[in-house]
């Protein structure tokens, strides 16, 4: 699928995928304003913001006024925040691009933040980080971040914390936007049945005035272990859920093809070794999980599942079993041919509608400022072999490296240090 891009005088980055066959299109702002770009005291800003860029603008002065306009439209819209970026999207009919797009960046650049909806808006956040607690499956995931980063931004919550949510201010918000949302930082993404004309014809019509600035720049990640980590959050729950994983390599770095792999091997489809080993074999959980997830300055390669709260002991010992294997044994050429075309194949099925496709582009565009076809990582898929993920694993599961974090109905972590062990 091919795609263009322009880059605007002021820095704004514009990227068009043209989808002849496709009646939808996708509008997709992306900026480089996430909770790694937080100070401790304002933990939780940059999710807030994207809430309150929905609470109204000079054009549309209420929140109802946004809704109605595009459920009016049939579009799909949405926010969402990350540690390294926030991104605001609109997805309809292909006839309605010019008015989404109108409203997307309404949106993205001409937002109020009115007090009253502000301090309305503040039980809404209180109560999704109520809910994601609630959640185990989804909460442990922060609870892992916390263990490896510890105080420091990328161990952070990026939904903050309640006490921050509830001191914001107005002009929190406003020096917040104006240090980060700039056209040099942020990527415009138009994926469906649109050409370059007539998106370049509109975006200039809305962002060539728009001034660039000074960037507002990030921590750099902290990342050093010296001996296994484990965080007990004691919860009466009915399964154990954790995650266990080991600290890996930035976005930029040529091995993340052969932890693809690695984490296909152990947990990617029904047919993984883990899911085989937990599921079929033991019968001890429902899901579970291998992937490897880099940002910019760092990486995690994790396992998680939730599991019989009993055989918790027996579980761990398990997955630890193996991934030793992986050191111990080269993976099957069979075996390695079907967990490269699962992954693969999986990666064609996830970018078949337009809005997959605009963050598919947009993500890698804004992160790395490069985009890589779905060919081309099919092609470094491929190229990866059992030597290389047997010597990857060597690097990756030692001792030292393994990080532990669980939910479940249990205080002790020693008793759990002690099977950290590869």
């Amino acid at each position: 699928m091919k795609f263009t891009k322009k880059v605007l005088k002021n820095g704004l980055r514009v990227i068009t995928i043209p989808m002849k066959d496709n009646p939808t299109v996708t509008v997709l702002v992306l900026v480089e304003a996430g909770s790694k770009y937080e100070e401790k005291k304002v933990n939780g800003i940059s999710h807030f913001l994207e809430h309150m860029c929905f609470k109204g603008t000079f054009k549309r002065p209420k929140a109802v006024d946004i809704s109605k306009e595009l459920d009016a439209l049939g579009s799909q819209y949405n926010a969402f925040t990350a540690q390294e970026y926030t991104g605001y999207y609109a997805k309809s009919d292909a006839r309605h691009f010019k008015k989404i797009l109108d409203i997307v960046s309404d949106i993205y650049l001409n937002s109020t933040f009115p007090d009253a909806e502000m301090q309305k808006e503040k039980g809404v956040i209180i109560e999704e980080i109520n809910m994601y607690e609630d959640m185990p499956q989804r909460h442990v995931q922060d609870l892992f971040m916390k263990l490896l980063y510890g105080d420091q931004p990328a161990g952070w919550n990026i939904a903050g914390e309640k006490k921050n949510i509830l001191r914001m201010k107005r002009d929190d918000f406003v020096e917040y936007k104006n240090k980060h949302y700039l056209p040099e930082a942020t990527v415009l993404v138009v994926a469906g049945q649109i050409t370059e004309a007539e998106v370049l014809k509109e975006v200039n019509k809305i962002f060539s005035t728009v001034s660039s600035g000074k960037k507002g720049s990030k921590t750099k990640v902290k990342d050093t272990q010296d001996n296994p980590q484990v965080l007990v959050n004691f919860k009466k729950t009915d399964q154990t859920h954790f995650v266990l994983g080991v600290r890996t390599y930035d976005l930029f770095n040529k091995k993340n093809a052969i932890l693809s792999v690695l984490g296909g091997v152990l947990g990617g489809g029904m047919s993984s070794r883990l899911f085989v080993k937990l599921r079929e074999e033991m019968g001890v959980g429902y899901y579970v999980r291998a992937y490897n997830d880099p940002y910019t300055d760092h990486g995690v390669f994790q396992i998680s599942a939730g599991v019989d709260n009993k055989r918790i002991d027996e579980v761990l010992e398990a997955v630890l079993e193996e991934c030793r294997k992986l050191k111990d044994s080269k993976v099957s050429e069979e075996e390695l041919n079907k967990v490269k075309e699962c992954l693969i194949g999986n990666m064609k099925l996830s970018l078949e509608s337009s809005d997959d496709i605009a963050n598919f582009h947009g993500g890698q565009e804004l992160l790395k400022r490069e985009i890589c076809e779905v060919e081309e990582k099919a092609k470094e898929i491929r190229k990866v072999t059992a030597s290389q993920i047997q010597a990857l694993a060597k690097d990756i599961f030692t001792n030292q490296k393994l990080n532990l974090a669980f939910i479940g109905p249990f205080k002790d972590k020693n008793r759990f240090l002690k099977i950290l062990k590869f």
